[in-house]
C-alpha cells in the first residue's frame, strides 16, 4: 500500500468521527442532512479555503438562502480549524472538517463542491467530483493546460453534472448591456481588440530559501500532481500563481477574466497564429518563474486580439488598470469592472454612451449556479466548463508561444499547434503517482 493511500485512509478513520457531528447541528441544518432533500436545501462543500474558495463560499452562503455549507477540506489544519470557527460564527453552521478531498467526496451530505485549490489541482478533483456525483464549482482557470480541460469538458459530459467556472463577470448586467452593444453593429468593423490587467500591487518576491512547511500543512497533499521540489514559502498560498508548476502567470490569471470577454464579444475562438513577447522585465531577479512584463498577439483572420501585462505599474491603456477595448471604425468600446464607455472615433458625431456597474457579479454567479443545479437545466449556466475550457486553452497559448519564443500556428481541426516543441506543452506530466484522468 503507498503512503499516500495509507494516509488517506488513516484520515478518513480518524475523520468519521466527525459524522457525528450532525446530532448536534442545528435544527433546520440538522433536519435537512437527515432528509437528504435537495429541494430544501443545496449542500455544500468547499476544497481549497484560503483565497477565492473561501470567498466563493461566502457569496454563496450569502445569496443563495436555500444553500447550506455541510463540509470544509484543505491541507492545512490550523486553516481548517479557523474558517469552521467562522463558519459556525457568521452563518450558524456546523460543517464536517476533512483533510483529503476524496473523504469529502464520499459525504452523503454533500450535493455540490466548490474547488478553490491551486490551478494545478482543479482538472483531477473536478473529474473526481463529478464521478462522485456532485455539482461543481471550479475557480479560473478552469485547468492548468489545454489537455487538462479537454478533460474536464468530457467528464462533464459524460456525467451530467453542472459544472460552473468562476468567471463570475458573466453574470455582471454591464458586461452583458456591453456585448450587446458591441454586436449591435453601432461601433463599426472591429478590426482590434485590446486586453489588459496592469497590476501596480503586484511587487517583488524576494528570494527566500527552502525550508519546513508550516505545522499542520500536509505539503505532499498541496504538490499533488506537481513535481515534487522542498517546501518554499515563495510557492505557497497566493504567491503560487507565478510557478509554472502550479499556474500560468497573470496570463491566465486575469486573462481568462478579460479574454473571455474580448472572445465572447467577437464571437471567436480559435485563433491562426499565437505570438508572444516579454519576460522578467520589473524584477529579473525575484523568485518568480512567470513574466511580470507580456504581450501576446493573436490573429483571428477577420481581427487582431492583444493581451497586455505589467506587474509594478498602474497606469494602463485608457487610464484604467485593467480592461477590454474593442476598437471600431466609428467609435471605440471601453470595459472593465467597473462599467464602460463608448469613445467616438474623430468625426463621429454619436452620443457618447456609458454604464456604470449596478450589480454584484459573483452574487449572482452563484446564483446562477444553484439555479441551474435546482432546476437541472444545464444550458443555463452562465460560465459552463466548455467556455471555461475555450479561454483556458487561448490564455495557455500565449503562455506556450512566450515559452517557446515562437511564433505559432494553431490547427483547429486537429485542435494541435504546427510545431512539435509547442505540442509538448498541450498535456501536463503528472508526478507523485498521481494520473492524468482519462474519460
Amino acid at each position: 500500500m503507498s503512503d499516500s493511500r495509507r494516509r488517506f485512509l488513516q484520515q478518513t478513520a480518524m475523520l468519521s468521527a466527525g459524522w457525528g457531528l450532525t446530532s448536534a447541528m442545528p435544527g433546520p441544518l440538522h433536519q435537512n442532512l437527515t432528509r437528504g432533500h435537495l429541494a430544501d436545501k443545496v449542500r455544500i462543500g468547499a476544497i481549497g479555503i484560503n483565497g477565492m474558495g473561501w470567498s466563493v463560499l461566502k457569496a454563496m452562503l450569502k445569496a443563495n438562502p436555500d444553500v447550506i455549507c455541510t463540509a470544509l477540506c484543505d491541507i492545512d489544519s490550523n486553516l481548517l480549524q479557523k474558517r469552521s470557527a467562522e463558519l459556525e460564527k457568521q452563518y450558524n453552521t456546523k460543517a464536517v472538517t476533512y483533510a483529503d478531498h476524496r473523504a469529502l467526496l464520499e459525504d452523503k451530505n454533500v450535493d455540490a463542491v466548490i474547488i478553490g485549490t491551486p490551478d494545478h489541482w482543479h482538472c483531477l478533483q473536478m473529474v473526481e467530483a463529478c464521478q462522485a456525483g456532485k455539482h461543481v464549482y471550479v475557480e479560473k482557470p478552469a485547468g492548468n493546460s489545454i489537455e487538462e480541460v479537454r478533460i474536464m469538458v468530457a467528464a462533464q459530459k459524460r456525467y451530467g453534472l453542472a459544472v460552473q467556472v468562476g468567471q463570475w463577470q458573466r453574470s455582471n448586467a454591464h458586461f452583458k448591456s456591453a456585448q450587446d452593444y458591441i454586436q449591435s453593429g453601432k461601433l463599426g468593423k472591429i478590426r482590434m481588440v485590446k486586453t489588459w490587467a496592469y497590476q501596480g500591487w503586484m511587487k517583488n518576491i524576494p528570494v527566500k530559501p527552502d525550508g519546513l512547511p508550516p505545522i499542520g500543512v500536509d505539503y505532499d497533499r498541496w504538490l499533488g500532481p506537481a513535481q515534487k521540489r522542498a517546501f518554499n514559502e515563495n510557492r505557497f498560498h497566493f504567491n503560487f500563481r507565478w510557478f509554472w508548476d502550479y499556474a500560468g502567470g497573470l496570463m491566465t490569471d486575469w486573462g481568462v477574466h478579460l479574454v473571455d470577454y474580448a472572445l465572447l464579444g467577437m464571437n471567436a475562438k480559435d485563433p491562426i497564429s499565437i505570438m508572444a513577447s516579454g519576460g522578467k522585465m520589473a524584477y529579473p531577479d525575484d523568485a518568480a518563474e512567470t513574466p511580470d512584463t507580456l504581450a501576446t498577439v493573436y490573429d483571428f483572420g477577420n481581427f487582431i486580439l492583444l493581451w497586455e501585462h505589467a506587474q509594478a505599474i498602474k497606469n494602463g491603456n485608457y487610464g484604467r488598470d485593467h480592461g477590454i477595448a474593442y476598437i471600431g471604425n466609428n467609435a471605440t468600446l471601453v470595459l472593465d469592472r467597473g462599467g464602460w464607455q463608448v469613445i467616438p472615433d474623430e468625426g463621429n458625431k454619436e452620443v457618447v454612451e456609458a454604464v456604470k456597474r449596478s450589480d454584484d457579479g459573483l452574487a449572482n454567479h452563484t446564483r446562477n449556479f444553484i439555479e441551474a443545479i435546482k432546476s437541472g437545466d444545464n444550458g443555463s449556466l452562465a460560465a459552463p466548463i466548455e467556455a471555461g475550457a475555450t479561454v483556458a486553452e487561448v490564455c495557455q497559448m500565449g503562455n506556450i508561444a512566450y515559452r517557446t519564443g515562437k511564433k505559432l500556428l494553431w490547427d483547429k481541426e486537429k485542435r494541435l499547434f504546427l510545431d512539435a516543441e509547442a505540442n509538448k506543452l498541450i498535456k501536463p506530466v503528472y508526478h507523485n503517482n498521481y494520473k492524468l484522468p482519462r474519460i
